[in-house]
C-alpha cells in the first residue's frame, strides 16, 4: 500500500533528484510517534525511535521489525559513530547515550555546570569523533514524549561533546534548535529552528566552535509540521522535514521542491 504523496516541483533540477513516479511505501506500522531514523550500512538495517513507547526499533528487509533497546528513556534522534555504535538523544534520561558493542549503555553528556540538560533532540557525529547535538525543552513540556520537569538551563542550546568528553555550548541564538547536519566538507553546520520555521547555518571553526550564525532558508509553507529532521545527499542537497512534508534545497539554500505528505513528517 502506497502512502499518498504529491510531488511539488519548484526547480527543473528536482526531476533529476526525485522521479516524477516516486512513491512512498510503508515498511512497518503500529507506532505512536516515530523519530530519529538512521541506516546502518554495515548490517543493512534501519534503527529508529518510538518516543512515547520508549523503544528503539531495528528493521531490515530480511529480518523485518524487532526491538533493539527497551527502555530507551524516550529516545529521539539517533546516529552512528565511526565504530558503528549507536548514539542517542534521550528525553527522559536528559542525556546523550551510547550503546557499546556488548550492549552496555553509557552516558556521554548529562549536565553542564551541575545543571541537567533539557531534553536532547537530535545529533550528528563529525568525522573527528566529536558529537554535536541540540537541546530544546520539548521533552520537559510534554509527558508523552518526555517527562514534565523544571528547566535547569537558561538556554536552548547547540552543544559539542569533544573527543576528550568535554561538553561545550556552541550556539545560543536559536529559540528551538532541532535537526542538524554538516555540509559535505564539514565546514558548515545546518541547524533547524523549529518554532520560527527557520533553517540556520554556522561556520565550523578549527577548534570545533561555531561562528557567523545566519538564516539559511525560511521554511514557511502550508501543511502540518515544522522544521525537524534533516539529512544531506552526496551532492550537498538538503532534505528537511517541515510544513507539509519533506523540503529539498540545493547547497545554496534554493528550494528545489517538496514531497507533500499527509500528516506530520517528523524526521
Amino acid at each position: 500500500m502506497d502512502i499518498p504523496m504529491t510531488i511539488e516541483k519548484v526547480d527543473p533540477n528536482f526531476n533529476r533528484i526525485v522521479s516524477p513516479d516516486a512513491k512512498v511505501e510503508p515498511i512497518a506500522d503500529g507506532f505512536d510517534f516515530t523519530e530519529g531514523p538512521v541506516w546502518n550500512r554495515r548490517e543493512g538495517c534501519l534503527y529508529f525511535s518510538d518516543i512515547p513507547k520508549g523503544r528503539i526499533h531495528r528493521w531490515s528487509p530480511s529480518d523485518g521489525l524487532s526491538i533493539l533497546r527497551e527502555p530507551s528513556f524516550k529516545s529521539n534522534g539517533l546516529t552512528l559513530d565511526a565504530e558503528g555504535r549507536l548514539v542517542a538523544c534521550e528525553h527522559v534520561g536528559r542525556r546523550i547515550s551510547r550503546t557499546e558493542a556488548d550492549g552496555t549503555v553509557v552516558a556521554l553528556a548529562t549536565n553542564y555546570q551541575g545543571n541537567r540538560l533539557n531534553s536532547p533532540n537530535d545529533l550528528v557525529v563529525k568525522s573527528d569523533g566529536s558529537i554535536y547535538f541540540t537541546d530544546p525543552a520539548f521533552g520537559l513540556m510534554n509527558d508523552r514524549i518526555g517527562a514534565l520537569a523544571p528547566k535547569e538551563l537558561d538556554v536552548n542550546g547547540v552543544w559539542r561533546i569533544g573527543t576528550d568528553g568535554s561538553l561545550t555550548l556552541v550556539a545560543t541564538d536559536l529559540e528551538s534548535p532541532n535537526g542538524l547536519a554538516f555540509n559535505i566538507d564539514e565546514s558548515v553546520l545546518y541547524v533547524d529552528d523549529t518554532m520560527p520555521r527557520h533553517l540556520n547555518a554556522y561556520d565550523v571553526q578549527s577548534d570545533g566552535s561555531l561562528a557567523n550564525g545566519r538564516l539559511f532558508a525560511d521554511l514557511q509553507a502550508d501543511g502540518v509540521g515544522a522544521p525537524d529532521g534533516m539529512k544531506l545527499d552526496v551532492e550537498g542537497n538538503i532534505y528537511c522535514t517541515g510544513p507539509g512534508g519533506i523540503h529539498i534545497l540545493d547547497p545554496q539554500g534554493n528550494r528545489l521542491g517538496r514531497l507533500k505528505l499527509e500528516g506530520h513528517a517528523a524526521n
